[in-house]
């Protein structure tokens, strides 16, 4: 296992995107890479512990995943009430200390695995290679295309924390998120548009939105952390909706 705090992954926000393509990226995982990634997946912190969960590391061989990557990191969980909030939470870590130390990663949400690997439920996985070429990275994230901030930042204060959480990544760019509250609290929903979401359907966006709000929140708490604002979070597994509105977690602030 390894161990990291939030500010370890601060500066990767600005460096990670999604490689939707490996096919120009030469390198090979080797044994250490393997060993690494296998010691993140062992290390990786969950929003709910009551809910259990696999993550397995497979050759993309095993996967219908046609990304010219080299492995596939698979995630598995059992199906209760915030279990993909859950994998979103755990599997933006894992996002974010492969990027750090020069592994690749996509998000693969529309391929799956050829057989079945764990007795748990498969949610969505990982294509991943190695890639230590800074310049294949994100170079500047701010020309990256999201909501301005005034969408989903219903909030008066901590605007500065608003302008890169916002970067998240998210299934098709729906950014599905409001952040409400005050000077004392960061109120995170899950917003739900009416019917067709992008190129998703209705019941296609509950599920990979619900995964994305788990990814933002995991975002959230590593700006949050390296910004020195301390805070009380209470998690929720999805309160009954008020105008299409999620509620998620409320992050109280310590002054």
């Amino acid at each position: 296992m390894i161990t990291y705090n939030n500010k370890d992954l601060y500066n990767t926000i600005y460096k990670r995107k999604s490689f939707h393509l490996f096919k120009d990226i030469e390198e090979k995982l080797n044994d250490n890479d393997i060993d690494y990634i296998e010691d993140v997946i062992k290390s990786l912190k969950p929003l709910y512990s009551d809910i259990l969960t696999e993550i397995i590391l497979v050759p993309s061989t095993s996967t219908t995943c046609k990304r010219y990557e080299e492995y596939c990191i698979l995630m598995y969980s059992e199906k209760k009430d915030g279990y993909l909030q859950n994998i979103g939470y755990m599997g933006e870590q894992l996002d974010l200390l492969l990027q750090k130390n020069d592994i690749a990663t996509l998000w693969c949400g529309l391929a799956s695995p050829i057989k079945r690997f764990s007795k748990l439920n498969y949610v969505i996985m990982f294509a991943v290679s190695k890639c230590s070429d800074e310049s294949k990275y994100r170079k500047d994230m701010f020309k990256a295309k999201r909501k301005v901030l005034e969408e989903i930042w219903h909030n008066d204060y901590y605007k500065h924390i608003g302008e890169i959480v916002r970067f998240s990544p998210s299934a098709c760019n729906s950014q599905p998120w409001i952040i409400e509250g005050d000077k004392n609290s960061i109120e995170v929903y899950r917003y739900t548009k009416q019917g067709k979401s992008g190129l998703m359907p209705e019941f296609k966006a509950h599920y990979f939105n619900s995964i994305d709000i788990g990814i933002f929140m995991y975002i959230l708490e590593v700006i949050l952390d390296y910004n020195n604002i301390n805070y009380d979070v209470s998690y929720f597994k999805e309160t009954k909706p008020i105008d299409r509105k999620y509620l998620n977690a409320i992050y109280k602030i310590k002054m």
